[in-house]
């Protein structure tokens, strides 16, 4: 079972709940803060698991603010200001597209976030419509929900002592869009995440790398909800999905051969000092301390992979990561790091362990060592319940890590700084009656009206095209096929050429097609400006072309390069008459290097051969 969340900067003129800007910043920051943070209890008493990991890190943080960008709210210093209303427009323009239902009221919780992503220890966040639907290839799936909330900060560093944030993006509004759990297959849940994306980038929302971050929800039968966060590339969705799946099936496995060992985890952290006094093994004869613990009937099962060139052991270590060491040794990979057999063995002897026992190794200061063997010996424990509920981060190569325990509801309380807002007929039915054009049917529309082929036109809507597209069609009268070619094809190739196609601006373009317009450079020239203008982006269009000798010949000097090639294959043409056509072409073509149009070489090739078969 899978379901999706997605969050998608709203491209408003303000915060949700204060009147600073937008917009990032790469400028020096002009003042500092530093915060601890630590969980609180819910109305019900309870502490959320999540939160409660999350302060065992015992992290400082460091936030960066701009007299520009940021204010006493974003500090934590000064109560929220009334809801962005804007973003509230945007929700509704969205729910609407998804089939959902508005909110009566809406009312502002706080969530307890304590990663240092807030300044507060928590994230504004609020429930705006419920109970909608998509209609996919593989079948209707439900939304559940729409979330309005706050953004958290942007994460620039992190070392011993810190954790560095900037809070230009705290409190950028942010959409919340939940689907229900009902999707089964790994190229489905691709799809769907395709279709909300489309129908979000069809409304007010911010483009561009970090704006949409989409995590899925994954379980299994035999296994448990986990959560993965970041999952950016839609490509990769269905493999990560596939090695999730592999992940809990192996962990499933794990558990029922711990159970059949009737193993153990043994809580007690013995000290190893004395047995690795004279080890050769440079990373622990660097350590302070030398910690170890035996996990009972574990033997061979640390080793074992639950993803490619994942094991239990990376499991196991993921959570030790969390509490500050590099990672940990266990006894199915040694000998091995400079530690010998007869070091292992002398493990083994002191601590007494049976022939299907496995030891933990850290090394590291001691209170470290200390955390980090106790967590081991929590996901230990774990072990025999199959899979953890937790959250995971997706990794570039489709596999996960883990981040922290699945969040409770008990992190969730009232925003008692910020009235309920009344959502009312008079403002949904205005923007339900004005919606902005769906992919599909801005597919068919400028198929219809430009005359493009159906790739081309599914190319343009589903790469986020078709604005630009249409834009530069309103500026230069120019072939709409040509543009199409170019923005689907000549810049992607580009790109994977590694030419920065950033600077290949929509202004930039206009100027590239008006020379075409104007009939100053052919069609076949087009990628070669284009190539030209990614080297020297600063410099006028027309001069660049002049200098790349790419500009148009006259009609007389192309007419005298063809003529000069057919009369040097007069013979050829006299043997093929009108099938020379292709050969001339070719060298025609080959010798003008696109400084002619293709149409009017065809037109001069076949006028000189009519020539000389005519005498």
């Amino acid at each position: 079972m899978m379901g999706l969340e997605i969050h998608q900067q709203l491209n408003t003129k303000h915060k949700l709940f204060c009147p600073c800007s937008t917009e990032l910043t790469d400028d020096e920051f002009d003042d500092g803060i530093i915060r601890n943070l630590r969980p609180t209890q819910s109305e019900l008493g309870q502490i959320d698991r999540a939160a409660l990991q999350e302060s065992l890190r015992h992290m400082t943080f460091k936030y960066e603010s701009f007299n520009n960008h940021t204010c006493l709210v974003e500090m934590d210093d000064e109560p929220p200001h009334a809801l962005n209303r804007e973003a509230l427009d945007i929700c509704i323009t969205i729910a609407s597209l998804l089939n959902m239902k508005m909110v009566d009221e809406f009312h502002t919780m706080r969530k307890q976030v304590i990663d240092g992503s807030n300044t507060g220890g928590f994230q504004r966040t609020g429930l705006a419509a419920t109970d909608g639907y998509l209609d996919t290839p593989y079948g209707r799936v439900a939304i559940e929900s729409l979330g309005l909330e706050e953004d958290a900060a942007r994460r620039i560093d992190s070392d011993d002592e810190f954790t560095q944030f900037r809070l230009d993006r705290l409190g950028i509004p942010l959409a919340e869009i939940t689907t229900d759990p009902s999707m089964h297959h790994p190229e489905q849940i691709k799809e769907v995440a395709y279709m909300i994306g489309q129908v979000l980038r069809s409304t007010n929302v911010k483009r561009g790398l970090g704006t949409i971050r989409q995590d899925v929800n994954i379980s299994i039968t035999r296994g448990a909800r986990v959560e993965i966060k970041g999952v950016q590339d839609l490509d990769l969705m269905p493999e990560i999905v596939e090695r999730e799946v592999q992940r809990q099936l192996a962990l499933a496995d794990i558990k029922d051969e711990l159970i059949a060992r009737n193993a153990s985890v043994d809580d007690t952290i013995y000290d190893l000092d004395e047995v690795f006094k004279d080890t050769s093994s440079k990373i622990l004869s660097k350590a302070n301390c030398i910690k170890g613990i035996i996990l009972r009937g574990f033997d061979g099962l640390i080793g074992k992979e639950v993803q490619p060139g994942r094991r239990f052991g990376t499991e196991l270590s993921s959570y030790a990561k969390k509490m500050g060491v590099s990672g940990l040794f266990h006894t199915d990979e040694l000998p091995a790091y400079g530690i010998k057999a007869d070091e292992v063995d002398a493990m083994k002897e002191f601590l007494k362990i049976g022939p299907q026992d496995a030891i933990i190794i850290v090394a590291h200061d001691e209170d470290i060592a200390i955390n980090a063997l106790n967590e081991v010996i929590r996901r230990a424990e774990m072990a025999f319940d199959g899979v953890v509920e937790e959250t995971r981060k997706a990794l570039d190569d489709g596999n996960t890590e883990y981040m922290r325990p699945l969040p409770t509801a008990n992190r969730m309380y009232l925003e008692t700084d910020i009235p309920l807002f009344q959502i009312t007929d008079d403002m949904v039915e205005p923007i339900k009656n004005n919606l902005p054009e769906l992919p599909d049917a801005k597919k068919e529309r400028i198929k219809a009206e430009y005359k493009l082929s159906e790739d081309l036109a599914s190319q343009i809507v589903r790469r986020l095209l078709g604005d630009t597209f249409e834009s530069l069609l309103a500026r230069v009268k120019v072939d709409p096929t040509t543009v199409a070619s170019v923005l689907v094809s000549d810049l992607r190739d580009l790109k994977r050429e590694r030419y920065n196609v950033d600077v290949l601006t929509e202004d930039k373009l206009v100027e590239v097609f008006s020379l075409l317009e104007a009939n100053k450079i052919s069609k076949d020239a087009l990628k070669d400006l284009l190539v030209e203008v990614c080297k020297n982006p600063d410099e006028n269009v027309e001069k660049i072309a002049e200098d790349a000798n790419l500009t148009l010949l006259s009609e007389e000097e192309v007419r005298a390069i063809i003529h000069e090639i057919a009369q040097n294959n007069e013979s050829m043409i006299k043997e093929r008459n009108m099938g020379a056509m292709g050969p001339l072409m070719g060298m025609s073509m080959k010798q003008l290097k696109g400084k002619a149009d293709g149409s009017l070489v065809n037109k001069i090739v076949r006028e000189e051969i009519q020539n000389i078969l005519n005498g």
